[in-house]
């Protein structure tokens, strides 16, 4: 295998698991309600309340806070649904460079950009929404974890394009 089929196996496989995080991600957003009274059962199932009463309490108080909002304010949950329709439509975004890397490495940057403003975004609406410190680590560790793969895949599109033989000048095409 030549180093450029090579590499861009590598950039296509970093790609795809980038890819189906963010979809992981994203369709999380839709069941909230559901998904948390599993997790609650979940955490109780597993003895969490005794080892971590700090983690269970805030998945309680999650919980309830989610389920008067749906009880009452349903539309109010709609802006997750936009949340994760946002998470599969960046997603689709990463065809780009999984067809054409070089050229589409912008796509790759874009990501690292988001990947970066999860930091000052949960370190400023996090205490705005009371939302616990230990959580918005969690919150910021997507960023942090997001960009991991993204930088790899930006390093071998940088060598691909290394190997890649430049396009002919309109001078060179004319004469």
């Amino acid at each position: 295998m030549s180093d450029r089929s090579a590499l861009l196996k590598g950039i296509r496989a970093w790609l795809a698991f980038f890819v189906v995080c963010l979809v992981l991600s994203g369709a999380t957003a839709f069941p909230l309600v559901h998904e948390l009274r599993w997790t609650e059962d979940v955490l109780r199932a597993l003895s969490v309340p005794e080892h971590l009463p700090g983690l269970m309490d805030w998945i309680e108080r999650v919980r309830r806070g989610l389920d008067a909002t749906d009880a009452e304010y349903p539309f109010v949950l709609y802006g997750t649904d936009w949340l994760a329709f946002a998470h599969l439509a960046i997603a689709v975004a990463f065809y780009g460079p999984y067809r054409d890397p070089v050229r589409n490495i912008w796509v790759v940057e874009f990501g690292m950009i988001a990947c970066a403003g999860i930091i000052p975004l949960a370190l400023i609406c996090g205490p705005i929404r009371g939302i616990p410190f230990w959580w918005t680590l969690i919150d910021m560790s997507f960023g942090i974890l997001g960009v991991l793969p993204l930088y790899a895949v930006r390093g071998r599109i940088k060598r691909l394009e290394a190997l890649t033989p430049a396009p002919p000048t309109a001078a060179a095409v004319t004469a």
